[in-house]
């Protein structure tokens, strides 16, 4: 039925994307947020946005829909002699993919997961490479990003130019300072609509995470992150009526202990001009001053 069927590396990596969509016999579904990607330039060059020297042992795909970048995704772990774990929250894709890539389920190159990203527990996987629903990026992202693995997943462009804002942009908030917690964030590459079958609203971006260390310590990421959240939904106040008026979102107890001890330059700025050093140092004062309680 398909051009697998001796498990070698070159049995992968050449799938066209119409074809497989029309062998799993089903369209995308926008009302479910799928939207497969379709261009087999886009689809060629994603693996190649992993970070030189990545351990691509044990690849991770969320979202494998008719198998375009799963295909894709296999010949990188052929060539690594890894292997590919992908899930897929409709049963009927899931069925497919095992059908389509039998041979590489065969082989132990390919594991299928049948649940939704949301709720399953991820294998111990070395590189995550996806085309994410866009609906829920976000929760899919921020279970992705503390497991500190190197990540390239396609964004809906608007979420991707948040994730990597610097201080002082429009477009720099809550996303920004949570993702670049973890890892350095970068647009790989924009994607546009005419990629994608059917068509999204918007435009796309690959996002290319590589994990690493702030370079700021934290006591406790937990209270770091909600600390941001809550300021940021006070952007345009100060720093100081933002730690005062979220003291009910950052779970603190004595926010005027917290305004008492801090530089008061600092107090007088906006949330979105803070770099993430900046909010780590204010949440450490805090953490240390404003007897926060856990969440």
């Amino acid at each position: 039925m398909t051009d697998s069927s001796t498990g070698e590396n070159a049995a992968y990596g050449r799938r066209d994307p119409d074809a497989l969509a029309r062998r799993a016999g089903a369209r995308a579904d926008p009302d479910r947020d799928q939207h497969f990607l379709v261009d087999d330039r886009v689809l060629d060059r994603i693996p190649g946005y992993l970070p030189d020297g990545a351990d691509t042992s044990h690849l991770l795909e969320i979202g494998g829909g008719a198998g375009a970048l799963t295909d894709r995704l296999l010949a990188t772990a052929s060539d690594a002699s890894g292997r590919l774990t992908v899930i897929e929250r409709d049963g009927a894709f899931a069925d497919f993919l095992r059908e389509e890539f039998a041979a590489a389920v065969a082989d132990g190159l390919l594991d299928v997961v049948e649940g939704d990203a949301l709720d399953v527990e991820f294998p111990p996987f070395t590189v995550c490479v996806a085309n994410l629903p866009y609906g829920v990026s976000s929760e899919i992202a921020f279970r992705l990003l503390p497991e500190k693995k190197p990540l390239v997943v396609m964004f809906q462009a608007e979420f991707a130019d948040r994730m990597v804002a610097s201080a002082g942009e429009s477009e720099y908030g809550r996303l920004s300072v949570s993702a670049q917690h973890y890892a350095d964030v970068e647009i790989a590459e924009r994607v546009p609509k005419e990629a994608f079958d059917p068509q999204p609203a918007v435009e796309s971006a690959v996002v290319r995470c590589t994990p690493r260390d702030p370079e700021y310590t934290v006591g406790d990421e937990a209270f770091f992150l909600r600390f941001v959240k809550a300021l940021f939904t006070q952007r345009r106040k100060t720093v100081r009526n933002a730690v005062r008026n979220t003291a009910h979102i950052s779970g603190l107890d004595d926010p005027e202990a917290v305004v008492d001890a801090a530089d008061e330059e600092l107090l007088g700025s906006r949330p979105g001009t803070l770099e993430p050093a900046a909010f780590a140092a204010l949440a450490e004062l805090a953490r240390e001053r404003g007897s926060p309680t856990e969440a």
